[in-house]
């Protein structure tokens, strides 16, 4: 995905490989500026907790295919002095209210 920020909660185009192939591409509108559930989870053959879209699909969802390889690739980017000010105060946020 290349994300659209700096900033938090921006967009970005994905796209989606099989075997090096792209098979899909997509424009997101935006991504979660900061904070998930606690117990969320990074699935991949099954979606236990939220799902990407509630009209494709409720979870729980399993994928009946066979996956032989997955390969993540994080790059993060450099955050500016005003976004890193942002998620310091948004997690002193959360800290205190799960006091």
């Amino acid at each position: 995905m290349k994300y659209d920020g700096p900033g938090f909660g921006k967009g970005g185009s994905g796209i989606l490989k099989v075997d090096e192939k792209q098979v899909a591409s997509n424009n997101v509108a935006h991504t979660i500026p900061f904070i998930m559930a606690i117990d969320e989870t990074f699935d991949v053959g099954v979606d236990t907790r939220s799902p990407v879209d509630d009209k494709d699909y409720q979870v729980p969802f399993a994928f009946n295919g066979k996956l032989i390889k997955v390969t993540l690739n994080l790059k993060p980017e450099a955050m500016t002095a005003e976004d890193q000010k942002s998620f310091d105060d948004a997690a002193r946020q959360v800290n205190l209210a799960a006091e």
